[in-house]
């Protein structure tokens, strides 16, 4: 089988991530992960269905930034990945135009500077957001090998899935459009 060369590497941009039931990694267990970037050099993510104990409220508190919207208010942070676990990650829709942006599609996009964060503020934001602290990093080849040791199932990204539901019916939502039911695949797990 040749043709699995370099060349032919998988491009899993605006993919998810779900964590297979045999997941070790604790920071990855129950996971979904929205794959913002991937290429020869690595890959970056967020995971997307796990919110931290602070709202939006606490986060723009401690950023000093006043946030006038009442329903972001209670909105909450999730668990973006354990690298830098300090920083904020703002995934949303339309694009836009900020200081610090990776542009994931023609309507996603990841931002990290403030900019946004204050314009959410003055409630001049983006539609719709995720907002994170940390990420999820693969360096070169990483994800690669995670994938053929079935560590994850992927399946292309829904924005819908993203910003249309609660966090914790993220990963079903996802496996749904896989066709997979979670708790068969949870239930299957380990029983040989």
């Amino acid at each position: 089988m040749r043709h699995t060369s370099m060349g032919a590497t998988v491009n899993l941009t605006h993919h998810f991530l779900i964590a297979m039931p045999s997941m070790a990694d604790p920071n990855f267990a129950h996971t979904l992960t929205y794959v913002c970037e991937h290429n020869p050099d690595g890959a970056l993510g967020l995971v997307v269905n796990r919110p931290i104990d602070m709202t939006l409220s606490a986060l723009f508190e401690q950023i000093d930034v006043p946030l006038a919207d009442q329903r972001l208010r209670g909105a909450p942070v999730m668990f973006g990945g354990p690298v830098q676990v300090d920083r904020g990650f703002v995934l949303h829709r339309p694009l836009g135009n900020w200081q610090s942006t990776l542009a994931i599609s023609d309507e996603l996009g990841l931002t990290t500077s403030k900019d946004i964060l204050e314009a959410v503020g003055r409630g001049e934001g983006p539609e719709a957001m995720i907002v994170s602290l940390g990420y999820a990093g693969w360096a070169a080849g990483q994800l690669e090998q995670e994938l053929a040791a079935n560590a994850w199932l992927t399946v292309e990204a829904d924005a819908d899935v993203l910003f249309g539901i609660e966090p914790k019916d993220r990963l079903p939502a996802a496996m749904r459009l896989l066709g997979i039911d979670f708790a068969q695949l949870s239930d299957g797990a380990g029983h040989a």
